[in-house]
């Protein structure tokens, strides 16, 4: 059977094609799409990097269809009239658009339908509820602090969709949002009544590139350390929000993963 062509426009949808071992099937990515360098990525069946066809807001669609795709896929719903101009122009479209941590898990496994390698899909899906099975039984039973993320910082914005979920798997109480809930902004005040123990800070499109200063030193009456996690894991709902899930659990609970404790590691 031929491999499926594949063009993708979600760097998540991107970070989960590596994941299942299909990189070589990728003919098109977003300039924001980070590939592995790793071979064990995917087969070699083709050569050469995929095309850049610009930002994933903003692809050229002209030179997507140029490439003759099987599929195109899409991710989150300010993609979904991306989505459906996509189709306009007859392409196949595989969009996905997780709003929580399990429909983020359910997604590998489509994701992998979506690309002809649907038994890698559902072992991908596998693996990562056994990790957070492992992370849930490491933190069984311990005092939840209670945790603010921030996905934006100007405006400050508390994050919502599968973080709310991500925090609580990792042993923490988040009040600022459900389940589900887009993120929105959030009044310091807020924040503030809440008292929260720790404070991460993932801004979307920085990675890691934050000064804890800027909110270390807002005026605002929050005494709690300031955490900077790269944005993919927890803005992406790829399998990096996974090990995003397992570097809260160190943040909250190190003690859980202490050396004496390693072999409750996730």
């Amino acid at each position: 059977m031929t491999e499926p062509r594949v063009v993708s426009l979600a760097p998540s949808a991107t970070a989960t094609v590596a994941a299942l071992g299909a990189v070589d099937r990728l003919v098109g990515v977003t300039h924001h799409c980070d590939l592995p360098s790793d071979a064990d990525a995917g087969s070699a069946h083709r050569t050469g990097a995929p095309d850049a066809v610009g930002g994933w807001l903003n692809p050229d669609l002209d030179r997507v269809a140029a490439l003759d795709p099987d599929v195109v896929l899409t991710s989150d719903g300010l993609q979904s009239d991306l989505a459906d101009d996509c189709r306009e122009r007859g392409l196949a479209v595989a969009h996905r658009e997780p709003e929580t941590l399990d429909d983020a898990v359910e997604a590998f496994a489509a994701r992998g339908a979506d690309v002809g390698r649907p038994e890698a899909g559902e072992r991908l899906a596998t693996d990562a509820r056994d990790r957070l099975d492992r992370i849930a039984d490491a933190v069984a039973g311990r005092p939840r602090p209670t945790v603010y993320c921030e996905e934006w910082s100007d405006p400050p914005m508390a994050a919502g969709n599968w973080v709310p979920d991500a925090v609580r798997a990792a042993g923490g109480r988040y009040p600022f949002a459900d389940p589900g809930e887009r993120s929105r902004e959030v009044d310091p005040a807020a924040v503030e009544r809440a008292d929260p123990d720790h404070v991460v800070v993932h801004v979307c499109g920085h990675g890691d590139r934050v000064d804890p200063a800027t909110v270390a030193e807002r005026d605002w009456a929050v005494d709690a350390p300031v955490h900077v996690l790269d944005d993919s894991l927890l803005n992406q709902p790829s399998p990096a929000l996974l090990d995003g899930v397992e570097r809260l659990a160190r943040l909250l609970h190190p003690e859980a993963f202490s050396a004496a404790g390693d072999d409750a590691e996730a």
